[in-house]
């Protein structure tokens, strides 16, 4: 029977699940009630399961019993991120989120659901496995890298010999039809950089500014500076994105306040420009500070790598997709997407490749759906099968590729 087909059986199990996880998301490193579902899922099955030590991390292999693998038994990684985010769902779906201020907005339950239901194939079909498969269940991909947590804690070298591929998948609730899978080999993602920048000024009456030092004023000159040098300093084919998402000051208008702040997110496509923009921010705020005589202080905080995808991973991924679901089903990118990953930390030290899936609802207008991250966005349930399917027919392929090249 097609793997596709042990997937469907599997439906009604994972819609349960990720409903479950979707009632109750959990936010940052410490998943204990998500940790708990995902122990469950696995209960019975014949994984070596390790926690995490700093963070609720699942990580759980299995081995292979084909003896085909050999004394070097080859290893693969699969890997769903398990978190939620700060946002208060406005869906109306019948199992909306039951945590004040937290939703599963990214789709990260699907994720976790899918990898679950792929645990279940992979042991049903562990005879035919010619190595062994590291499952890696991560809490903190929000903003918190937990992938790094994970990384320090050994997760590429759970199976004994550190894994040879990695494949990381990820729904979206809009950009393409339903039920299309995304790939692009190289640049995939962008890297995502984060700006602190406070301006010390000194406060006054707002009747006399002239004897005050206005923080109001420059930091609004920066906002504006900071877009200029964008379209001025940068290559428009090496793309750079700045947006400032917090802009703050003062406690009333006839007041000058003695500082302002501003926090803005960056994503560079490419190591060079990621560089440049370390280098020519600072330099540009500083100067507009020393112009108008006020002091400021900038922090530019580095966050996630570009995501970066094996070609040969990719081609790998491409292949199995269409021999499972058929050539419409596949998407290949021509442009990168200025979302980031800390999956591209596992990227960086392990060939791989990342995949998107289209969760929008059949028929619905993938161009006009509400976007990861927003509280109105859905993702349709119907998508659990083939993802875990994928998963699964993921592991075994690479392992039986990586068996006969040894």
């Amino acid at each position: 029977m097609p793997i596709t087909e042990d997937a469907k059986d599997l439906q009604d199990d994972l819609v349960r699940l990720r409903h479950d996880l979707h009632r109750q998301p959990e936010i940052g490193l410490h998943l204990p009630r998500t940790q708990e579902k995902v122990l469950k899922a696995l209960d019975g099955l014949p994984f070596e399961v390790t926690l995490g030590k700093e963070t609720t991390s699942v990580t759980a292999v299995l081995r292979g019993g084909n003896p085909g693998a050999g004394a070097q038994r080859p290893a693969v990684l699969l890997r769903a991120d398990m978190d939620g985010l700060p946002v208060q769902e406005k869906t109306g779906v019948d199992f909306t989120s039951q945590a004040d201020g937290a939703m599963h907005a990214c789709g990260h339950d699907l994720h976790t659901s899918m990898l679950a239901g792929a645990a279940t194939l992979l042991a049903e079909k562990r005879n035919q496995l010619q190595g062994d498969v590291v499952l890696m269940f991560q809490p903190g991909e929000e903003g918190c890298d937990g992938a790094s947590y994970m990384l320090r804690e050994g997760v590429l070298d759970a199976a004994g010999p550190r894994v040879q591929a990695a494949y990381g998948m990820h729904v979206f609730s809009s950009l393409e039809p339903h039920g299309t899978f995304c790939t692009k080999p190289g640049v995939m993602l962008s890297a995502s950089d984060g700006l602190e920048v406070t301006v010390l000024g000194a406060g006054g009456h707002g009747s006399a500014p002239h004897s005050a030092k206005d923080p109001v004023t420059v930091a609004a000159e920066m906002v504006t500076a900071l877009q200029v040098m964008v379209t001025r300093q940068f290559n428009m084919f090496d793309p750079v994105v700045l947006s400032v998402g917090v802009l703050h000051a003062g406690t009333k208008r006839n007041i000058i306040p003695e500082s302002a702040r501003i926090e803005a997110t960056i994503r560079t496509f490419s190591e060079a420009s990621r560089l440049k923009m370390m280098d020519a921010i600072p330099r540009l705020l500083k100067g507009i500070a020393a112009a108008h005589g006020v002091e400021v202080a900038v922090d530019y905080l580095q966050e996630y790598p570009l995501t970066i995808t094996s070609e040969d991973e990719t081609h790998t991924a491409e292949k199995v997709i269409t021999e499972l679901f058929g050539e419409r089903r596949l998407s290949r990118w021509a442009t990168p997407l200025s979302g980031s990953e800390d999956f591209s930390r596992v990227l960086a030290e392990v060939p791989g490749t990342f995949v998107g899936l289209s969760a929008v609802a059949p028929g619905a207008d993938h161009t006009a759906s509400p976007f990861n991250h927003s509280p109105y966005a859905t993702f349709d349930d119907a998508v659990l099968g083939d993802g875990a399917a994928l998963y699964a027919e993921l592991a075994i392929s690479r392992l039986a590729m990586l068996s006969r090249a040894a």
